[in-house]
């Protein structure tokens, strides 16, 4: 029997939290970027978050589970994850961090396709075909006109990073879809993180060490993001994700997870000055109400019946 609860107060209240720790980590790695690479801050951030889920393991008692065939969709997961934050590390250095958050969070969108096409029991309803339209309708009108006074170089730069931000949204989904379809359903969310993190510090560290991105000026800023990303982005937020998940329905806890994209402009605009495009706002928009209609149906539906 399934005991998980409806959304009560801490629910929402942590979910607004989360929403704004990961809006916010966008702008923290795009802030530090002139004093550290965001790709060696995701791998350095990586290695100790792992180091403290690994503490947290043998803290409770935990073992790794090789045995029952985790380790090679962790291994699978692992590459993903890497993947998702090399394109998100490489995307913001062309690429605004507002428009990375934007692109990135149409993970859900990705996520959906793939479980559709793995699990029946995951097929799409024709609301969701309908946000997926309206989604990638968003992201076509946010590609579609740039700001007439931004030079061809810019745009394309701007454009580049945009492409990579979708891109990496694509290896998340991807990454869920693993998860979803394999023996990591039934393992330890720890378990599943430790996967992820490990990977990621080795493999990104080995690409800022190919791509000579390893200099760090241990500024205010640097130490700052550095700190952010350790504990509250790769520690304390996906333990406490992974928490809500056990305890919320999945359904109701991906509706609140929309406010995402939005913590994430509002503080690029109000931290980092960057710009906001008209087509850019209109096809956010679009995006956002598509990412509803997916991870929201249920909820949407429950909604209108009681309307009609």
């Amino acid at each position: 029997m399934d005991t998980r609860k409806k959304i009560d107060a801490l629910a929402g209240g942590l979910m607004i939290g989360l929403c704004a720790i990961w809006g916010l980590q966008q702008v923290a790695l795009k802030a530090a970027a002139a004093d550290v690479a965001p790709i060696l801050q995701i791998a350095l951030r990586s290695g100790i978050a792992a180091v403290l889920v690994a503490l947290l393991m043998l803290w409770r008692g935990e073992g790794m589970s090789l045995r029952e065939g985790h380790w090679r969709p962790g291994l699978l997961v692992a590459l993903l994850f890497s993947l998702e934050f090399l394109l998100v590390g490489e995307g913001l250095h062309h690429t605004t961090a507002s428009h990375m958050v934007i692109f990135l969070y149409t993970a859900p969108i990705f996520a959906a396709l793939g479980l559709h096409w793995r699990l029946p029991a995951e097929h799409l309803k024709p609301l969701q075909w309908l946000g997926i339209a309206v989604a990638f309708g968003g992201i076509v009108v946010s590609f579609a006109g740039r700001a007439p006074d931004a030079g061809d170089s810019d745009i394309g730069r701007q454009m580049l990073g945009d492409a990579l931000g979708l891109l990496a949204a694509m290896a998340w989904g991807a990454t869920t879809v693993v998860v979803r379809c394999s023996r990591l359903s039934s393992a330890p969310a720890t378990q599943t993180l430790l996967y992820q993190l490990v990977g990621a510090f080795v493999l990104l560290m080995l690409a800022t060490v190919a791509t000579g991105q390893l200099r760090f000026e241990p500024t205010t800023v640097a130490l700052g993001s550095l700190a952010f990303q350790v504990l509250l982005v790769s520690f304390v937020s996906f333990l406490t994700w992974f928490w809500l998940l056990r305890h919320y329905l999945a359904s109701r806890l991906g509706v609140l997870s929309f406010m995402t994209p939005l913590f994430g402009i509002v503080f690029g605009v109000w931290l980092l000055d960057e710009p906001l495009e008209l087509n850019f706002v209109a096809g956010a928009l679009l995006v956002l109400l598509g990412i509803l209609m997916v991870s929201g149906y249920e909820w949407l539906g429950q909604w209108l019946k009681r309307r009609l």
